[in-house]
């Protein structure tokens, strides 16, 4: 006989946390008891030591991800979870889950996804680094809000709870920390209402498995793969522009090899940088669009639907051909002067200039139009089943 649905289904990531995880299936249990609902606990662990034998005495579901990862964690739990509310938290016992109800209450006002905000509750002693807690932590939630138009303070807080409904609309598939910051983001995406309340946020009693520099570099990189064109593309565009500008206004002007060299020399530097910029920052978000990272309305999905890598592939080609047309004539006065002295200081800063830039957009454009083989062969599917 299949078992009732539960009410909720706290789902918690495990790895080697037999010091704490009988602490806090107890507090969960505590809750479901004081409430009156019928919960599950589900253990996603990946442990080596007697966690999901503790874990199993006292009822939880032991499910085991294939791969490692916070991420894969929480969706292999999600994949087990029944409930019609899926809270999620640590199992260091740095969450105190009988803080749980306050989150529930938000979901029952009206909230879709409720976060726990350790910055605006208490942070126990040695709970959290100094570097986490003020530069960390705000840097990047300011970043997010910035990003994805949410007012949240405090965007990594891993005690949650959200609606079954609304986590079946988040397109979640990170297997690392970044996980996170993903389903804030997917939610912000899906119009979701995020809610936050205070709570207490304790210290570890194991070490901490964070790594301070790469786990934040993941979320900065998650969060730029959504939104490469104003943060990426923009200003990879203006140094372009600028740089040539300067150029061009310098070539205008005449004097180049007495007076503005090294402005000049300056001046290509930010032209060729920008235009590596901006087309890093198209690939970026070609790539996002293909897995599903960019909404279909976006530029870089715009961009895309009327791309053309024969145009492109002439631009660059038009340009490096200029180039090498320039080093010739610097080649050819060289050999008019009798292999001496000549000075062509500023053709030959144009000559690399004009080639480098037509050398990076050929070869983005053979490396977009890749990537897209697979979009449009997608597309086709799409059609075919019309």
């Amino acid at each position: 006989m299949e078992s009732p649905t539960p009410d909720i289904s706290v789902v918690l990531p495990a790895l080697n946390e037999e010091k704490t995880i009988a602490e806090c299936i107890t507090k969960i249990k505590t809750v479901f008891s004081d409430l009156g609902i019928y919960g599950e606990i589900i253990i996603a662990d990946s442990s080596t030591d007697r966690t999901p034998e503790i874990a199993a005495s006292l009822g939880a579901v032991i499910v085991h991800p294939e791969q490692m990862g916070y991420g894969n964690a929480y969706l292999t739990g999600f994949a087990h979870a029944r409930g019609r509310y899926i809270a999620i938290g640590d199992a260091d016992d740095t969450y105190d889950f009988r803080e749980l109800p306050q989150l529930l209450h938000k979901l029952d006002d009206g909230a879709d996804l409720v976060m726990g905000s350790r910055l605006r509750g208490e942070i126990k002693s040695g709970a959290m680094p100094t570097l986490h807690r003020y530069i960390g932590n705000p840097v990047l939630t300011w970043l997010l809000n910035r990003l994805f138009g949410t007012t949240i303070s405090d965007a990594h807080c891993g005690l949650r709870v959200i609606r079954r409904d609304a986590l079946e609309r988040l397109n979640l598939k990170t297997g690392g920390m970044e996980f996170a910051s993903e389903m804030v983001i997917e939610a912000a995406k899906a119009g979701l209402r995020i809610d936050e309340v205070p709570i207490t946020y304790a210290a570890r009693v194991m070490p901490s498995k964070l790594s301070t520099f790469q786990d934040g570099w993941r979320h900065v990189r998650f969060m730029l793969l959504y939104r490469p064109v104003p943060f990426i593309a923009v200003p990879g565009l203006f140094f372009a522009i600028f740089g040539f500008s300067l150029m061009a206004f310098f070539l205008w002007q005449g004097e180049i090899e007495t007076s503005r060299l090294h402005s000049f020399i300056l001046a290509a530097l930010a032209f060729i940088g920008g235009l590596h910029i901006l087309l890093m920052g198209i690939m970026i978000g070609v790539y996002g669009a293909i897995h599903g990272y960019s909404t279909t309305n976006g530029i870089i999905t715009k961009l895309m639907n009327y791309y053309s890598l024969e145009r492109e592939l002439f631009l660059g080609i038009l340009l490096m051909i200029a180039g090498v047309v320039i080093g010739l004539f610097i080649v050819l006065d060289w050999i008019a002067a009798g292999f001496g002295e000549i000075s062509q200081i500023a053709n030959a800063v144009w000559s690399l200039a004009l080639f480098l830039s037509g050398m990076q957009i050929t070869f983005s454009a053979i490396f977009i139009s890749m990537m897209l083989l697979r979009y449009e062969r997608s597309e086709e599917d799409v059609e075919g089943e019309k």
